[in-house]
């Protein structure tokens, strides 16, 4: 028995349009992944870039702190009639920064142990724990700010019917 060969051609078709829809369809969801793809990439691009900017922020304030420490070992060897070596003031400010970046991880870390978020002035005096001179010190300037500090205002309770009553003998 022969086959129409227009039946043949309508097969073909209709296998040509199910693999079509098939390819639409991997396609869309193929798409979708892409899209999500994309947003991966465009979510750790943005998190690259705001690394960038926090390591810009430190190394500034790195640069600003050492030289504070520059300009403070040079004014107080002029003070003592004497002027430090450029090399000596160098090491003397990468010292400096080196001993504050420890004293912030480790005020940083008593916090977190006493569960909190920010750093008080107690992780601060904490860190000192080492050098009782150092620990008096940071007391006594603890102090000072708390002695500073306006005032806080109680607001009086308002006298209740109760203590109104009560009669003195």
């Amino acid at each position: 028995m022969a086959m129409d060969p227009d039946l043949n051609l309508d097969m073909d078709m209709d296998m040509d349009m199910e693999t079509l829809a098939d390819d639409a369809d991997t396609a869309l969801a193929g798409d979708s992944g892409g899209e999500a793809e994309r947003n991966e990439a465009a979510e750790a691009e943005a998190e690259a870039e705001r690394y960038e900017a926090a390591e810009a922020e430190a190394d500034i304030l790195r640069d600003r702190f050492r030289l504070a420490v520059i300009c403070i070992a040079t004014a107080e060897g002029k003070k003592a009639g004497m002027t430090v070596a450029d090399p000596v003031v160098a090491c003397i400010a990468d010292l400096a920064f080196k001993s504050a970046e420890q004293l912030a991880k480790d005020a940083e870390l008593f916090a977190q142990h006493a569960g909190r978020k920010s750093v008080r002035m107690d992780d601060v005096i904490l860190t000192a724990h080492r050098n009782e001179h150092l620990m008096g010190m940071l007391r006594t300037f603890s102090q000072e700010l708390k002695g500073k500090e306006p005032a806080s205002e109680r607001k009086r309770k308002k006298s209740s019917k109760k203590d109104e009553r009560v009669i003195d003998v």
